[in-house]
């Protein structure tokens, strides 16, 4: 047994770098929402626009990315998706030269693009290499890695970018991204090489997928005959909505209220701190003192009454509520996967590229919360919307992963 857990610990060192690479990438979104909303004078919908650019590419793109990685294998698709990731990087820096919203647009696309390579490789190789009952608890020390990487991103891309005196020319303001993402590009590029000339990823080939004792993974003939799959994806698209809601729209609802950008622009961290104590706690509970999906219950829950709370409260303790969010949404995450999988067998790589489309759920969700806010004039009931989204995951936890036929 020791050994095998040998076995496993390379491998997943690599993906837990690659995970702090996603996080670094993804999470600095809430700062370019609220960067470009003033450089650009947007409106709340017109910078959500940010969210829906990055996240629609993995709607668009899974099923080709899935079929890209089976084709290369794990390690040669991760190298593969951190150069387009730096293409996309790169596209930052003719966009604050021309001083083009669309282009930036065009630029989170393209990451987007190689963060749905990355996610198609990554989730189910940390989900089957090792036992699948303590696969949440695999997931979440990569989302550690992950959230941990997203405060990096936040502190130190929001000081650079949000901090400071505000220039009146907007393309002066659109220069302080070029050094940080050519920076951010040589990076990409160097991580590509060594993981394409690393040893340490093996490949997880077809019969190490099978679920052993599960005869439906050879009857079954189309991976839509699994409702915990289908089911699976929808609460996926409705967690990553309310994940990216409460960490991508925090600062500028603390904005909205009337606190300083300079105070503000830390918020977002405060919310992915509250998923990494969540993720703690789920590596020191699960699966020996709690399961996954019992986990996943409380989460849902927990999200539901911090929801409504933030929607009675004012001020700083409603923008604390948002990132107390960060908290209940920790686990949700590395327990929907296993429980989604559960059965696929063969279909597995098929499965996980259809749940990584339901990342979509960060596209869609955001930009709703926007229009509504400006419809409504208020960005505090516009987060009423996230309630129906944690409702149909604690159905999913509590029914929805049982169901094993239509």
């Amino acid at each position: 047994m020791t050994n095998k857990k040998n076995e496993y610990l390379g491998p997943l060192v690599i993906i837990g770098v690659i995970f702090f690479v996603m996080g670094f990438i993804t999470w600095v979104n809430g700062t370019l929402i609220t960067f470009f909303k003033k450089a650009f004078s947007l409106d709340n919908t017109s910078s959500y626009l940010v969210t829906f650019a990055f996240f629609i590419s993995y709607v668009i793109m899974a099923i080709p990315c899935s079929m890209v990685v089976k084709k290369t294998g794990f390690k040669n698709g991760m190298s593969l998706a951190l150069l387009v990731m730096a293409a996309g990087t790169l596209i930052f820096i003719p966009a604050a030269e021309m001083a083009s919203y669309p282009l930036f647009l065009v630029g989170l696309f393209t990451i987007g693009i190689g963060l749905t390579v990355l996610q198609t490789a990554s989730n189910p190789y940390a989900t089957i290499l090792g036992p699948r009952e303590s696969a949440a608890q695999r997931i979440s020390v990569m989302g550690i890695a992950n959230k941990g990487a997203g405060i990096i991103s936040q502190v130190v891309i929001g000081k650079l970018l949000l901090a400071g005196a505000e220039s009146a020319d907007p393309k002066d303001e659109l220069d302080k991204v070029v050094v940080p993402y050519l920076i951010l590009t040589a990076i990409l590029v160097a991580l590509a090489l060594i993981i394409r000339m690393s040893k340490g990823l093996v490949e997880v080939s077809e019969e190490e997928e099978e679920t052993p004792g599960v005869p439906q993974a050879v009857q079954k003939t189309s991976v839509f005959q699994y409702p915990n799959l289908v089911l699976g994806v929808i609460a996926l698209f409705c967690y990553v909505g309310a994940e990216v809601i409460a960490a991508d729209t925090i600062i500028s609802y603390g904005v909205s209220l009337g606190i300083p950008e300079s105070e503000a622009r830390v918020f977002g961290a405060y919310t992915l701190g509250g998923m990494m104590f969540g993720y703690v706690l789920g590596i020191v509970l699960i699966p020996k003192f709690v399961s996954q999906q019992a986990y996943m219950i409380f989460s849902a829950s927990l999200g539901l009454v911090v929801t409504v709370i933030a929607f009675l409260t004012t001020g700083f303790t409603s923008v604390m509520c948002i990132a107390v969010l960060g908290f209940a949404n920790a686990v949700i995450w590395p327990a929907l996967w296993p429980l989604a999988l559960s059965g696929l067998g063969k279909f597995t790589k098929i499965a996980s590229a259809l749940l990584v489309m339901g990342i979509s759920g960060g596209a869609i969700m955001p930009l709703i919360y926007g229009g509504l806010a400006d419809s409504i004039g208020s960005t505090q009931k516009a987060y009423l919307i996230v309630l129906p989204l944690y409702a149909f995951i604690l159905y999913f936890g509590l029914v929805g992963h049982k169901k094993k036929s239509w």
